[in-house]
């Protein structure tokens, strides 16, 4: 997964929630074996990386303690370790459970804390992984209560900037970083579109944009969508503003529709049938009888509280 051997498209980063209390599939994946199954299920419609999180971090969510996080995450990215070659993200702000994630097989880090913590650049600079480095005004327990910016798209380019250049001077391997300018993450209606109308320029940071838009708050405020389950059209929608940038990664809870958008979509413009093979990817093996995959010599156990290799 290197820029220079970026697919003609945008690539899709399939969203794996093991939590009770996300805003769409929270609930849905809480035991680690339909949780498997699922991730491999996205696999097979043309997810590019799965991204794995065990803490919610909607609009108003409450933090979640590490040991729990682990408990949710860890046999999760252990069997999808075992069973595809798909690269395997940690969605999490805890330098803990990142540590504790990349050992047990994932090579991602999806900090929506934009890497803030000296900690968790440590993480990510001792196992060598790739980091998304995502902007958020605030915390998640507050960020939509009134945010403001200046000039959004502005603002917004300019804390990456700083953000990234920080973690660069740090050691962060700058190939192995993208940037996300956080939609909905202390962001109103308007800065969230015109941050979608200014992903170009978000683009000219020069790394690849993970566009995180699926079946968010403001595609309600846009088109009268009030639950999630009616917002696929405009998922589909926003992901359009990825598709000229020249490194663009869709995280999609909606693989197989994105896919298909995508591939239509390329087709048009290139007058012809555009190919895109998926994998061939096995059924779960069966291994409830013997629970879930347990951790190996140097890894993290949630027993120990989820402090594993490092501390927050």
């Amino acid at each position: 997964m290197t820029r220079s051997s970026w697919p003609d498209r945008p690539m899709i980063m399939g969203i794996l929630n093991i939590t009770p209390d996300s805003f769409w599939d929270g609930g849905r994946y809480t035991h680690w074996e339909d949780a498997v199954a699922h991730g491999l299920q996205l696999v097979r419609e043309g997810a590019d990386i799965l991204d794995i999180g065990g803490e919610s971090t909607r609009p108003g969510a409450e933090a979640v303690p590490p040991g729990e996080e682990l408990l949710r995450v860890l046999p999760v990215i252990r069997a999808l370790h075992g069973e595809t070659q798909v690269p395997l993200s940690i969605d999490t702000r805890k330098p803990s459970v990142a540590a504790a994630a990349l050992e047990a097989g994932a090579s991602w880090v999806n900090d929506v804390g934009g890497l803030r913590d000296r900690a968790m650049t440590d993480v990510v600079i001792e196992h060598g992984a790739g980091v998304m480095i995502m902007h958020m005004q605030g915390e998640p327990q507050t960020m939509q209560q009134e945010p403001q910016y200046a000039h959004v798209v502005d603002d917004v380019i300019r804390i990456l900037a700083t953000a990234v250049a920080r973690a660069e001077s740090r050691g962060v391997d700058s190939k192995k970083i993208w940037v996300d300018p956080g939609i909905g993450f202390g962001k109103n209606l308007s800065h969230n579109l015109a941050l979608l109308a200014g992903l170009d320029q978000v683009a000219r940071l020069g790394y690849p944009v993970v566009l995180g838009a699926s079946r968010k708050r403001f595609i309600d405020d846009v088109a009268q969508a009030a639950v999630p389950e009616q917002r696929l059209g405009g998922s589909l929608a926003a992901a359009s503003a990825a598709l000229h940038i020249p490194q663009a990664v869709l995280r999609v809870h909606d693989v197989a529709a994105t896919r298909q958008y995508l591939l239509v979509r390329k087709s048009i413009e290139r007058g012809e049938r555009v190919e895109w093979q998926l994998p061939a990817v096995p059924e779960l093996r069966q291994q409830s009888q013997a629970g879930p995959p347990t951790a190996g010599p140097n890894e993290a156990s949630p027993d120990d509280g989820g402090t594993g290799p490092t501390t927050d």
